[in-house]
């Protein structure tokens, strides 16, 4: 009988609220973008130099992305989201 009344008292507390889940994936998505614009690039012959690898998508946009959504994921984790 005592374990049942526990078992009604007690709520399930999440550890993160709504927004928080919505500002991790927003970071999540921004992470996984900057990886879709460094990709590419390369050649298919070994003995050919293909200067795309060093345009300026993959070598300042990317990494600055890549690094704002992990400052974003950061965020989420960190804030907490009272009403």
């Amino acid at each position: 009988m005592g374990e049942q009344k526990r078992k009604e008292n007690t709520k399930k507390n999440f550890i993160f609220k709504k927004q928080n889940y919505k500002w991790m994936f927003i970071g999540l998505g921004l992470i996984a973008l900057g990886f879709i614009l460094m990709a590419g690039g390369g050649s298919d012959d070994p003995n050919v130099f293909n200067p795309e690898i060093f345009n300026t998508r993959r070598i300042r946009v990317a990494p600055t992305l890549i690094l704002l959504g992990f400052g974003i994921q950061i965020y989420a984790i960190l804030k907490n989201f009272k009403k």
